[in-house]
């Protein structure tokens, strides 16, 4: 008698017949139904391991946010991730019986430990002083439990296929994962939910991957009923958290910042927040602030006249980052400019500049001006592919916190500079603060007179920054060639021969050249600044 074929479990708590058989009859019923079954456990390692990423990206991106320093924030999270990941594949050795069982209570930890993260964040971050605590014990918890799935995960289907076909497909959907993880966090998933509701959207996907377990592994939970309780309620709260999502980042952002915030909104480049209060309103790029309505005319006179009245000719200007439009205002003073371009990566807060009416008021309407035109792309691919000139170049970039933006006080960028700016043309490129960052501004100089420029440094008081400092650059020395326009609050004649003059505070220092290669610039910047915050 022909023996009937059967279906068993191994001792790793997996099916050991998912497939297809060797013989060319159609598949029964039940053998299609395993073979889906193994399809849905390869599914599930693409949704972990995008979830994994996805946790881990959103825990270093909030470090980043509120305590700066991003080359450290970010090198300390992966490393300290990928180190719980090492001991959650070492703890898996431990897991001997009920394999099945354990994974979904893990996926069922993971979901509420990861979707949960954000907030949790957030919220030790405005209501307690162990921020620091929290947020690495929140890395090692979420990688153990991370680095424990697969290995899991590998026991269950190790009897339905062979050993080098399980690990290449496991390991190749873990991948796919991880690519779509980070192609998505920063496109989609920042810009269009933020953090707090990113992370629980990945929680309730870490449910939902527990929840259908329960149904995949069925034959082999000890109790499958009450796991599925579980992940029901655990997705039911992710949900209503949720659903909630902007109100808790509304509430988080509230106790971060001492004004009211009136405006906030994330781009695939920053967090944007606006605040208002009794001195005007402020604006808040990745919680640094950019300029205080009631005395940037302070920051922006200085940073574009000086090199307006500086210029032989002002006919063609180019700006560079400033898409909040109040340089542009300040270069719109002078009727012999006939174009001004300016150049800002982020279309978000060129939007805010003309679509925000206090700004939009603040900036007089500029960026809508028939002279002015916006470019939204990076500002080193404009200048390396472009081939005009211009007379005037006003280079308003952020502080260089961050690789990214080191790369546009190099060498390498200020020498493309050169090569679009006219003869007896003048560039200004703003330069962090000379007495807060001492080394790093003159670092900046230093890399300024490296790149073949003659330089003026000069610095100005700016009350919500304290200390700024400029740096003015030519082909060679230029003359005066016109007076300051009349409407200025701050600069006048006295004033602007002023500028030049540096207190022993913030007088030269020693400092190396900024080069792409080694970026020496950010690494000063949050040597000094660390000191401050």
């Amino acid at each position: 008698m022909k023996p009937t074929r059967t279906r068993r479990w191994a001792s790793s708590s997996a099916p050991s017949s998912w497939g297809w058989p060797s013989s060319s009859r159609r598949p029964s019923a039940a053998e299609r139904r395993d073979a889906l079954n193994k399809t849905l456990l390869f599914l599930t390692v693409l949704v972990i391991a995008t979830c994994g990423l996805i946790y881990e990206l959103i825990v270093g991106t909030l470090a980043s946010y509120l305590l700066g320093d991003s080359i450290t924030q970010f090198s300390t999270v992966i490393g300290g991730y990928l180190f719980a990941m090492g001991i959650g594949s070492y703890l898996s050795r431990f897991v001997e019986r009920g394999v099945a069982q354990r994974f979904v209570e893990i996926e069922l930890a993971v979901a509420l430990v990861g979707g949960l993260c954000a907030p949790m964040l957030f919220l030790t971050f405005t209501l307690t002083s162990v921020f620091p605590v929290v947020l690495y014990g929140s890395v090692l918890v979420i990688g153990t439990l991370v680095g424990l799935e697969i290995p899991l995960l590998l026991r269950i289907l190790q009897d339905q296929l062979k050993f080098k076909d399980l690990v290449s497909q496991v390991l190749t959907f873990d991948y796919l994962g991880a690519l779509a993880a980070s192609v998505a966090f920063p496109l989609l998933l920042v810009p269009k939910l933020g953090l707090v509701r990113t992370s629980l959207l990945f929680g309730l996907l870490n449910a939902g991957v527990g929840l259908w377990s329960t149904w995949l592994l069925a034959p082999v939970l000890a109790n499958p009923v009450r796991l599925r309780i579980k992940a029901v309620l655990l997705c039911a709260g992710l949900l209503v958290c949720f659903a909630l999502g902007d109100r808790l980042t509304t509430f988080y952002e509230d106790q971060l910042y001492a004004d009211e915030v009136v405006h906030a909104t994330s781009s695939p480049y920053q967090r944007i927040i606006v605040t208002r209060g009794k001195r005007g309103f402020s604006l808040f790029l990745n919680g640094n602030l950019q300029f205080a309505s009631i005395d940037e005319y302070r920051y922006h006179e200085s940073l574009v006249h000086p090199a307006m009245v500086r210029a032989r000719s002002v006919e063609h200007v180019l700006i560079l980052g400033g898409g909040d439009g109040l340089a542009a205002r300040e270069v719109l003073r002078y009727p012999e400019v006939k174009s001004v371009t300016l150049v800002d990566l982020d279309p978000a807060i060129t939007g805010l500049a003309t679509g925000y009416q206090e700004l939009a008021a603040l900036n007089g309407h500029a960026l809508t001006h028939p002279k002015v035109r916006v470019i939204n792309t990076d500002a080193m691919q404009f200048l390396s592919e472009g081939t005009g000139s211009y007379d005037v170049v006003v280079v308003d970039f952020p502080d260089p916190n961050n690789f990214a933006l080191g790369k546009l006080y190099t060498t390498g960028f200020y020498k493309i500079l050169k090569r679009r700016l006219s003869p007896g043309g003048v560039a200004v490129i703003q330069s962090t603060s000379p007495l807060f960052a001492r080394r790093s501004f003159w670092c900046v100089a230093t890399t300024l007179k490296a790149a073949g420029f003659w330089t003026e440094p000069y610095h100005a008081l700016v009350p919500s920054f304290g200390e700024w400092g400029y740096v003015m650059v030519a082909l060679e020395a230029p003359g005066r060639h016109r007076a300051l326009p009349e409407g200025l609050v701050f600069l006048d004649e006295h004033t602007l021969e002023a500028l030049t003059r540096f207190p022993p505070d913030m007088a030269p220092l020693p400092a190396e050249v900024n080069r792409l290669n080694n970026q020496v610039l950010v690494h000063y910047y949050e040597e000094e600044w660390r000191r401050w915050n």
